[in-house]
């Protein structure tokens, strides 16, 4: 009988990897979400209404600045343990 490992990654492993994700997809999403008012229809008006996009921008960059200040507080705590030297861990690159 042949026994293999668990079937499901590590609880801790598999929340790592996703904050990894995570933090590798927010700036696609910070470009997206900051071009996004060249997307918005322009009010009645012949002006644009800057004061709204200023003001949309700003909180954009500043919530991207706390999601990744949350992501790396997150990914800085919680260091996997380290393969012996070495051993290739399971992305392929030695430590």
């Amino acid at each position: 009988m042949n026994r293999r490992g668990p079937v499901f990654l590590a609880r801790r492993s598999y929340r790592m990897r996703r904050l990894r994700d995570g933090a590798r997809l927010l700036p696609v999403a910070g470009t997206f979400l900051l071009l996004l008012p060249i997307l918005w229809q322009p009010s009645a008006t012949e002006a644009r209404d800057t004061a709204f996009d200023g003001i949309y921008i700003f909180a954009v960059w500043a919530g991207l600045i706390i999601v990744a200040a949350i992501l790396s507080r997150a990914l800085g705590t919680g260091e996997e343990a380290e393969a012996p030297a070495g051993q290739e861990d399971d992305e392929g690159l030695t430590p």
